[in-house]
């Protein structure tokens, strides 16, 4: 056993680079996260501005939500953009760890998190908190710029290269831009008939603003399970 000198060593050097790398991380996903939300500031005002000459029922419009959040609604649909104010760490059984990027310096695996979420509008409009929202895809990004993205359909495949892939705005409004076209092909379906065809005299009295028969896109969709294709 180390005796109580070299315990204290070794707990002082564990914390001072972790922890420091952990910031570090940290750090760097914050200053991400503000381009991120320029970047969608100039996405939704470009839209916005185009829409109005067409038909002005279509809303299209960015709302800085807070430190760590970011909405953009365009139309029926909201993307929720959040932070994690966590870093995360690649689980041991990646196949990254088999990398030589990874190899040469172990700190590259930790990530800050950015989550996209796609909700209705009216869910938020009208505060329907029984209506869910479903993750599209998360962003990762580590100390060195270095970014992936996990998610459905062509956010899955076009941004999962982490190794030779650095995060810069433009790529940013990539991303952006794959998550508004998935949310615009995902549409809202009937729920089954026999899932909705009971409601409670306290729902249907506050239907006009709090109903909560539950809606949303997918009624039991599951991330990790959910395929690649519109069905």
């Amino acid at each position: 056993m180390m005796d109580e000198k070299a315990t204290q060593e070794l707990i002082f050097n564990t914390v001072k680079d972790k922890s420091v790398l952990k910031q570090d991380v940290f750090n760097n996903i914050i200053l991400n996260f503000k381009i991120l939300k320029q970047v969608l500031k100039e996405i939704g005002d470009d839209l916005s501005s185009r829409i109005e000459s067409v038909d002005e029922r279509v809303i299209i419009e960015y709302k800085d939500t807070g430190e760590f959040e970011a909405q953009l609604r365009v139309a029926g649909d909201v993307l929720v953009f959040h932070m994690h104010t966590n870093v995360f760490k690649f689980d041991s059984q990646n196949s990254l760890w088999n990398t030589s990027y990874f190899k040469e310096n172990g700190n590259r695996g930790y990530c800050g998190l950015i989550n996209v979420y796609n909700f209705l509008n009216d869910s938020i409009k009208y505060n329907r908190v029984n209506d869910s929202g479903y993750m599209i895809g998360r962003l990762f990004v580590n100390a060195e710029n270095h970014f992936m993205v996990e998610g459905k359909r062509q956010m899955g495949f076009l941004y999962n290269d982490i190794i030779n892939s650095v995060i810069d705005k433009e790529k940013m409004k990539a991303i952006i831009q794959s998550a508004v076209l998935y949310t615009l092909d995902f549409d809202l379906f009937i729920p089954p008939y026999d899932e909705v065809k009971e409601v409670s005299v306290l729902e249907i009295q506050q239907l006009s603003d709090k109903l909560k028969m539950k809606t949303a896109k997918r009624l039991g969709f599951q991330f990790k399970a959910d395929s690649d294709s519109i069905e």
